[in-house]
């Protein structure tokens, strides 16, 4: 891997990866920044990917009109089209196209945001590249042959469990559950990626901004408040499930 060019908000962590195979899926790069398309672009198609790049969304839109993507990964703060008015724009077009966002800007509402316009997937910079093509993975494994991804329904559903994403309203078994806005963001991303293992760490970089997960138990904090809100038993869940020393699964079935 190429020494990563000054000003690049990834992590300078070196990797070192065998030749790739034929490319798996075709990911659309979107950062007006020019050294971490230069260098990001190069990592991921080692990784396996076809890459597109694009500098900012309005150009991201015409290759879109042009190619079959299967993946498009956006930077937020860009000039003439930001990520969130692309994420808006693709899903304005009915496409379901699963969005990966870029940004430095860690507040949690920046991140509420961004999912509740349509993103499947948030990373703060700077970040490991490894870590961004392992997103790339996990996101392409639960959309793909999904008509409507979760991340992109406005009402998520398992069992008696209802969660509608616009208004943050909570049920179950019709009956109001009352959370902090914190745990039912929380709830919403476990909800929308069932099935998947999320470490505290991801889930801290994720949704609080945060990268240093031994200074805070924030997470199984609301965590707990979940669980007491919904009655869920964590020695037998129904709902969410302790991976001991590692983190937590949603296990029940979600429908849109």
């Amino acid at each position: 891997m190429p020494a990563t060019p000054p000003g690049s908000s990834f992590s300078e962590t070196a990797v070192t990866q065998p030749t790739a195979p034929a490319p798996s899926a075709t990911v659309l790069l979107v950062d007006d920044e020019a050294p971490i398309r230069r260098s990001l672009g190069p990592y991921l198609e080692r990784s396996g990917y076809r890459i597109l790049l694009a500098s900012d969304g309005m150009e991201a839109l015409d290759l879109l009109a042009s190619y079959q993507v299967d993946i498009i990964v956006s930077d937020v703060l860009m000039p003439r089209m930001d990520g969130r008015e692309l994420v808006r724009r693709v899903r304005a077009g009915g496409a379901w196209t699963p969005i990966i966002l870029l940004t430095q800007v860690d507040a949690s509402y920046e991140r509420v945001s961004a999912l509740d316009d349509g993103a499947d997937d948030y990373l703060s910079k700077p970040f490991d590249p490894a870590e961004l093509a392992s997103r790339i993975r996990a996101v392409l494994r639960r959309t793909r042959g999904v008509a409507q991804p979760l991340t992109s329904a406005a009402r998520l559903t398992a069992g008696e469990l209802v969660l509608e994403r616009t208004s943050r309203r909570v049920t179950l078994s019709g009956r109001e559950v009352t959370l902090t806005p914190k745990a039912t963001m929380l709830l919403d991303y476990l909800m929308s990626h069932p099935g998947e293992l999320h470490t505290r760490d991801a889930l801290l970089a994720s949704l609080w901004g945060i990268d240093f997960a031994t200074s805070t138990r924030a997470v199984d904090h609301r965590i707990r408040e979940i669980r007491q809100a919904l009655g869920d038993d964590a020695t037998h869940p129904t709902y969410i499930e302790t991976v001991p020393s590692v983190g937590y699964r949603f296990r029940a079935e979600v429908r849109a």
